[in-house]
């Protein structure tokens, strides 16, 4: 036996003792006092391993009850290295995993119970960790983590590996015998499958040091999949880096464009360097800033020196004004890409002269049945086709209150077509269309519709027109006129010949290569698809995707549909289509254009439109000397606010254009409010607010506005046909007149006695000389021929009862109110103020 073995006999012996005599002892001690005995023997079977020095004093830890948390008893404390009792040899060894694989992991309950210091355990630990309950300290998770990422999960080399080794040696025989120091209690099967997988996650105490090693070789962590955030992460630095790489190696620009306003990100993709570059060397030449920090001219010529290139400034430019767009394209006009285009014809004429069904004809469609009334409520934009040429055809208005529509169908145009009935004549509208197209200088193409009717004579209608200097050829002028039956077809194809032939005249081209613009027909909203505008391409292609500014509104070309409704990726001049895209509905007749980029769009855009607002805000607000008195007549005139709703930008433009001009001596028409779309609830409520009239043209209210209005009694007219609503709304104001009243005299009392009394003031005795007087009646006194009160009665009596009236003939006593100052022989006079309609 050696040496060791005698020193360590002793505490052997005392725990075999403990054993023997465990039947004395409770259940719980004798638990215990087994598993110190199992610990005992299971320590004989380990290979010895090389003295070390003991474990350090802060390591050291006092033993505890894994069942209460308490000190445990005092036989069964571990005995600390240094004290008397303390046994030296293997207890001071240096702590092996020995642990069976089939040892029990603490529970959380047990984890949290055991002393919190990692480094205070004592050099007799092998004897205090040998209850089953009691978890190994190199076991303990916190301790675990912490001491992984000490080593770095390094595998076991040299000393190490062989006590692993070891270690693995003996746990099978401990686990197939029954035995160890568990004593074989967890030796099952299903147990061992799942302690051996932890036992290969397991660290292992190294010897003479503080800490232990990580996992054993393949129990690494397992790397990120490839779809995970850390890997998408990386990829994306990984390109970052190529990228400005790449930059870097791209080659500095001869010359630095630049303007005023632009940032660190504007100039670094301009000179293909990093940003962070650019920023480290302002940074060195005193400047201090940011990337998305405008810099001044100074600053980006002092940077441009620096990287050795010249800085030239670009001339300003306002992106808001879109007009230049059009002045510059006619004035830079390439011949050399010009190509023929299709001619822009525009149809005019007086309401039902037959300007739609003619189109319908050209079409093989029926708009006519289709639109309110019969008559045309916007512009429609349509193309027919002729010979395989084609003619775009916009049908305009024909009532009186699209006076503007008609001229801006005149302005965008290269013919026009005047309809003009035969059986009907010259009328209102066809001499403002006659007008319109030749303020636009546009040629003028007569058609005489209705020849199919029996009794018409064409030939009159040609003397007519010649007092608006429409001389037909036949008579030595210019103008073309065609005998036409729109309901028959009857010449229409050679109506269609003669447009071609004007425009052949006309040599109608333009660059396709160029950027799309050109202008608005109609737009409206749409409750799905948002914005929808239908625009006439006058130069350049339009394509899907093109950032564009039309009036005062922004986008880009989301969807483009053609005259048939077909979805279409590109459009040429002269096409009309109709595309989404915008930011809000522009007004019809704006001028659009195709910027560069979309910043420029929403540039331009957003200036536009907050020079619009401005302009408004102060056309409503600014008063002059030439508009007070004016503005104080409006002021005292009585107002019938209105809230138009429309379908399309046309119809809203014109029906409170209409309304405005309604004249009504006494009332005129406010629009409070004029736009696109359903009637909503925020109408609703403008409406609620002001008192407005909701006049809704082909619209609807929505669900909630119809239930909302009808809770707060808001009054919504719809109409179909526009000249219902003026009309309407005409009445309406005759009945807001302010009413004529006329006085008419009831009879006269003449003042014989006076009675005060201080509670009552003045009473007037004195006798009906003429009619009658009357509870209700107005009184005016006068005094020798000169009014000096007029009010109201206070009381009337007739002797001491209270009346309603008092003949002639009576006396009477009465009171004036307000009033006590009547004298002895006054003349006080009754009447009342009757009502009298004005006629409208």
């Amino acid at each position: 036996m050696t040496e060791e073995e005698q020193k360590r006999r002793p505490l052997v012996h005392h725990i075999r003792k403990q054993s023997a005599s465990s039947s004395e002892l409770p259940a719980s001690q004798r638990q215990h006092a087994a598993g110190l005995s199992s610990r005992a023997q299971g320590e004989r079977r380990v290979d010895k391993a090389p003295a070390s020095s003991p474990e350090p004093r802060s390591r050291r830890r006092t033993g505890f009850d894994s069942n209460t948390g308490r000190p445990a008893p005092k036989d069964h404390r571990p005995i600390h290295a240094g004290s008397a009792s303390a046994p030296t040899g293997s207890i001071n060894e240096p702590t092996r995993n020995t642990r069976s694989p089939q040892a029990k992991r603490p529970s959380s309950q047990q984890q949290r119970q055991r002393p919190s210091s990692r480094n205070n355990v004592s050099s007799a630990e092998p004897l205090r960790r040998a209850h089953p309950h009691n978890p190994l300290p190199n076991q303990h998770p916190v301790t675990n983590q912490r001491n992984n990422h000490r080593n770095g999960n390094r595998p076991l080399t040299g000393q190490n590996a062989n006590n692993r080794n070891n270690n693995a040696a003996h746990k099978p025989n401990a686990s197939q015998n029954g035995s160890g120091r568990f004593g074989g209690a967890l030796a099952s099967g299903n147990n061992s499958a799942r302690n051996n997988t932890r036992r290969r996650n397991s660290t292992t105490t190294v010897p003479g040091t503080h800490f232990t090693t990580g996992p054993a070789l393949g129990t690494h962590r397992k790397s990120e999949p490839k779809g995970s955030k850390k890997a998408q992460r990386i990829a994306a630095a990984a390109v970052a880096r190529n990228r400005q790489n790449e930059r870097r190696e791209q080659p500095l620009p001869s010359v630095l464009e630049y303007r005023l306003g632009m940032n660190v990100q504007d100039i670094a993709k301009i000179i293909h360097r990093d940003v962070s570059e650019i920023l480290k060397k302002l940074f060195l030449l005193g400047a201090v800033v940011n990337q998305n920090q405008s810099l001044d001219a100074d600053t980006i010529e002092l940077l441009a020196a620096d990287y050795g290139i010249e800085a030239k400034q670009k001339e300003e430019v306002d992106v808001a004004d879109i007009d230049r767009f059009f002045d510059d394209a006619d004035n830079d006009i390439d011949e050399s890409k010009l190509v023929a285009r299709a001619p822009i014809v525009t149809i005019m004429g007086h309401v039902d002269h037959g300007k739609t069904t003619l189109l319908d004809y050209l079409r093989h469609t029926h708009v006519t049945e289709g639109e309110a009334g019969g008559i045309t409520q916007h512009i429609g934009a349509y193309q027919a086709r002729l010979h395989d040429r084609l003619i775009t055809f916009l049908d305009t208005p024909g009532h009186e209150a699209f006076t503007e529509m008609r001229a801006r169908g005149a302005n965008i145009t290269d013919i026009t077509v005047l309809v003009v009935a035969a059986d009907d004549g010259v009328m209102p509208q066809t001499i403002e269309a006659i007008h319109h197209a030749q303020a636009a200088k546009t040629p003028i193409i007569v058609a005489i519709n209705k020849i199919d009717i029996p009794g018409v004579d064409p030939k009159a209608i040609v003397n007519e027109l010649m007092e608006y200097d429409l001389v037909p050829e036949e008579y030595g002028g210019s103008t073309i006129e065609v005998p036409i039956s729109a309901k028959t077809g009857e010449n229409v194809d050679k109506l269609l010949e003669m447009i071609l032939l004007q425009a052949d005249v006309m040599e109608l081209k333009s660059d396709p290569t160029a950027k799309a613009r050109g202008s608005v027909i109609e737009a409206r909203l749409d409750k799905g698809r948002g914005a929808v505008v239908t625009l006439l391409i006058q130069q350049g292609t339009l394509k899907t995707g093109d950032p564009i500014v039309v009036g005062n509104t922004f986008g880009r070309v989301r969807t483009m549909n053609d005259a048939s409704h077909k979805s279409i990726d590109s459009a040429l001049p002269a096409t009309p289509v109709e595309i989404t895209g915008l930011n809000e509905v522009p007004q019809a007749g704006d001028h659009f254009v195709v910027m560069d980029s979309e910043k420029d769009a929403r540039e331009a855009g957003e200036s536009r439109a907050k020079t619009a607002m401005e302009e408004e805000r102060n056309n409503g607000t600014v008063v002059t000397l030439d508009t007070l008195f004016s503005t104080m007549a409006k002021q005292e005139m009585k107002t019938v606010p209105l809230i138009v709703k429309a379908d399309v930008q046309g119809s809203v433009e014109a029906l409170a254009s209409s309304l405005k001009k309604i004249k009504v001596e006494g009332v005129r028409v406010d629009v409070l409010h004029a736009a696109v779309g359903a009637v909503n609830e925020s109408d609703i409520n403008l409406a609620e607010a002001s008192g407005a009239i909701i006049i809704g043209f082909n619209v609807r209210p929505v669900g909630q506005a119809k239930t909302s209005a009808e809770q707060k009694h808001v009054d919504i007219r719809l109409y179909n046909v526009i000249y219902d609503a003026i009309n309407e709304v005409e009445a309406a104001m005759k009945g807001q007149l302010e009413p004529v009243y006329v006085e008419k005299s009831l009879g006269s009392v003449a003042v014989r006695d006076l009675f005060h009394f201080s509670k009552i003031g003045t009473i007037a005795g004195g006798l009906v000389t003429d009619g009658s007087i009357t509870r209700d009646a107005k009184v005016r006194l006068v005094r020798d021929g000169v009014v000096v009160y007029d009010g109201e009665l206070g009381s009337l009596k007739h002797e001491k009862d209270d009346v309603k009236e008092v003949k002639k003939g009576f006396e009477l006593g009465l009171t004036i109110a307000n009033y006590n100052d009547e004298k002895i022989g006054d003349v006080i006079e009754a009447y009342k103020m009757e009502e009298v309609k004005a006629n409208a």
